[in-house]
């Protein structure tokens, strides 16, 4: 989000829009579980909402701590750490369990449809 708005507002207002309603099933699949353990509406409204400041959080973090040394090199490698951690997360994590726990065939559908769309909506903007 951060790095999105050092771009300018035309790009870092939709991303901030659509992390929000990333943040939607977030909330959701945080906050069922907690209520069913606990019986606390309380308690899970608190665990989904501290999720969900999560990101401005670390969007104003990452600012105050990278902000007098900001160039196009330190973001890219920002960039490219992110995009590893969220593909081995993928590849070593879910990608298996859900082949554990689900027919195999449509886990791989799902990976692919994923890239289709976020291709054709990198394409689109």
């Amino acid at each position: 989000m951060f790095a999105a708005s050092l771009g300018g507002l035309e790009l870092g207002i939709p991303v901030a829009l659509a992390m929000a309603l990333h943040n939607i099933p977030e909330g959701i699949a945080v906050s069922v579980p907690v209520y069913y353990a606990t019986g606390s509406r309380i308690k899970a409204f608190w665990y989904a909402s501290l999720t969900g400041l999560a990101d401005p959080a670390g969007a104003l973090i990452g600012y105050l701590l990278l902000a007098p040394f900001l160039t196009a090199v330190v973001l890219e490698t920002i960039y490219a750490a992110v995009a590893g951690v969220m593909i081995f997360v993928t590849f070593d994590g879910l990608l298996p369990m859900a082949h554990k726990y689900g027919e195999e065939h449509w886990s791989l559908y799902g990976l692919v449809a994923g890239m289709f769309l976020m291709a054709l909506g990198l394409a689109i903007v």
